[in-house]
């Protein structure tokens, strides 16, 4: 006897699984699933990249050691511009960057943003593990400068800084939006934010401790990080009935500002 069995339907009147995903009425799943995508299109170019550095590929080690070379002669001709870059990459570097984190967590503990507070606290502590554990899996030697005007310990691939300054920025974006009431602050704080994320990166490579594509794996990291979190956390508004926000523009946690108990 066949046990063949016809494929189990939605009940009548139900919409599928897929189409309640991308219904703009049903919220959470839309969110949910365009998060989800948002988050693996970055995964993807970090896990390619760090193939490409685990495989040692050609063009992506002249590109590297080229840049290093060029930046390293300019460093030697420039004292004023290593020492400008060394305040930099002091200034924001991982620890400073996760005590400015702490910081940011209390205060809103004392305006009663608790689950605020958490999602900073999850994306830092998260983030931040990601880097001394890729570190060790991919086990990439820092550049091998005859003269270098910097030096750092540890591995290489991806660079710490420059993740946790993309965490540290986005956070400080993604928390303080709500505060901007016009649109020219919003542009400001984006600027800031990425000023913070570019350069603190770009002290690394200038320094001759880091390659580029260290740097880049950073950041692509960073960025997904914090789009995981950010997507559990107004998937958590959204089972709760707050309202849909637009997190580059309203901030995860609009009400933060208005009614911080509510965060």
């Amino acid at each position: 006897m066949s046990t063949h069995r016809p494929p189990t339907l939605a009940p009548a009147g139900q919409p599928s699984w897929r189409r309640r995903r991308l219904d703009p009425d049903h919220s959470l799943g839309l969110r949910l699933t365009l998060a989800a995508t948002a988050a693996f299109l970055v995964l993807v170019p970090f896990a390619l990249l760090t193939l490409l550095v685990l495989g040692a590929w050609a063009p992506l080690h002249r590109l590297d050691t080229a840049v290093t070379h060029s930046l390293h002669g300019y460093a030697l001709d420039h004292p004023a511009w290593v020492t400008l870059m060394r305040i930099w990459t002091e200034v924001f570097a991982p620890m400073p960057l996760r005590a400015v984190a702490l910081l940011l967590v209390i205060w809103l503990l004392r305006r009663g943003a608790r689950r605020l507070a958490l999602w900073a606290t999850t994306t830092m502590v998260v983030g931040g593990l990601f880097s001394p554990l890729l570190k060790l899996l991919v086990g990439r030697d820092r550049p091998d400068l005859l003269d270098p005007v910097a030096r750092a310990a540890g591995y290489s691939f991806p660079s710490g800084h420059a993740l946790n300054a993309t965490l540290a920025a986005g956070v400080l974006l993604l928390v303080f939006l709500p505060f901007a009431g016009r649109e020219a602050a919003r542009v400001a704080l984006w600027v800031a934010a990425l000023l913070l994320t570019v350069v603190t990166g770009l002290s690394r490579v200038a320094l001759g401790v880091h390659f580029t594509s260290d740097v880049l794996g950073g950041w692509l990291l960073g960025v997904a990080v914090l789009a995981a979190t950010t997507a559990a956390f107004t998937s958590w508004r959204a089972r709760t009935g707050r309202r849909a926000v637009r997190p580059t523009h309203d901030g995860v946690a609009p009400e933060v500002e208005r009614h911080p108990g509510a965060a």
